[in-house]
């Protein structure tokens, strides 16, 4: 294992206003968005789909990674170029969703374990020799009565430990993302705990599996009332019980931390990453990793059209320019006016 390359990497992925998009959505999910524009989710469309984000002009500027999904890496462009060279060519590194989903966690009702450990060395190997330089795992926490369980936690960090050392050992780095969910409707108080205490489990394990921390990266949620919550969350707020959490329980010797956004607003997210840069004296990057938060706009302006391509290009490149300047802490919500 080379840890000098593997920490380099790493840094890479949180460079200077740069963040990595997730392109990992599973069918089931692809599907469900594509509905809005009803559009089929083929494989011709989900391959038009994606190569209209991963060519839009200049993306490099503000995207350091993108993780595929398994159909994703194996695509190629229309002219017959592999996406993970598409992306290279860009100055984007290619990475790579590894795990096989969340699925219940038996006799821990209204809890899951995310599987696919199964075969995973063998899986990298391939994946690397297709060009991925990173993986990401995700686990899913849930808030409820009782819950998260100590089983839950613990079971779950095992997964991401075992999955984060194996990607170390084949010269990936690991993107851990224990994501405590937004569903119900808790205070942000609770979401804090919770996360808390999930990380808290996290660490120890990654530890207890020699996972070098510096050459690996975390995905967490931020600290967020539940969806369904009646308190109100002014950005700051999330800003600093976010940064309270993870002083508490994230080594420094992690390059970066690349937030998801967990079903937020894109401009809420977009918020929230520049309220905790604004802050500053993080020891870690504090960069993004979203999904929904940076494709839906350019989801929607594309419609699956042909003719939309520029126009939906346009619209993934906005939010991306608006999420690198939160990462530095320079964004302002009229930013957003002024594009519109």
């Amino acid at each position: 294992m080379d840890i000098q390359a593997l920490a380099e990497t790493a840094q890479a992925l949180v460079a200077d206003g740069k963040g990595v998009l997730a392109a990992d959505e599973s069918l089931s999910t692809i599907e469900k968005r594509f509905r809005r524009i009803d559009l089929p989710s083929t494989p011709d469309n989900r391959q038009a789909y994606r190569e209209m984000l991963f060519t839009a002009p200049g993306v490099g500027e503000y995207i350091s990674g993108v993780i595929l999904f398994d159909e994703t890496i194996r695509q190629s462009s229309r002219d017959g170029v592999p996406f993970p060279e598409l992306l290279r060519q860009q100055g984007i590194i290619p990475g790579i969703k590894v795990d096989t989903g969340a699925k219940p966690l038996a006799l821990f009702e209204g809890e899951k374990i995310t599987e696919g450990l199964d075969g995973l060395r063998d899986r990298l190997l391939e994946y690397r020799g297709m060009g991925a330089r990173f993986t990401k795992w995700r686990a899913v926490i849930s808030i409820g009565e009782g819950l998260p369980t100590a089983t839950c936690l613990a079971s779950n960090a095992e997964a991401l430990a075992r999955f984060a050392a194996l990607s170390q050992e084949c010269g990936l780095v690991p993107i851990v993302e224990p994501e405590v969910l937004m569903d119900g409707d808790h205070a942000m108080e609770h979401c804090a705990e919770v996360t808390t205490r999930t990380l808290a489990t996290v660490f120890p394990r990654l530890l207890q599996h020699r996972v070098a921390f510096d050459g690996m990266l975390l995905k967490p949620n931020m600290v967020v009332p539940g969806a369904e919550s009646p308190q109100e969350a002014h950005a700051d707020d999330v800003a600093r019980m976010t940064l309270h959490v993870l002083r508490q329980t994230v080594p420094a010797a992690v390059p970066g931390i690349v937030f998801l956004s967990g079903g937020q607003h894109d401009e809420w997210a977009t918020r929230h990453l520049q309220a905790m840069n604004a802050i500053g004296g993080a020891p870690w990057e504090l960069s993004f990793s979203f999904a929904r938060a940076l494709q839906m706009p350019a989801l929607l302006a594309w419609g699956g059209k042909e003719e939309n391509v520029r126009k939906a290009q346009q619209a993934f490149l906005h939010r991306a320019r608006m999420n690198s300047l939160a990462r530095n802490g320079r964004y302002v919500p009229e930013q957003e006016r002024k594009a519109a």
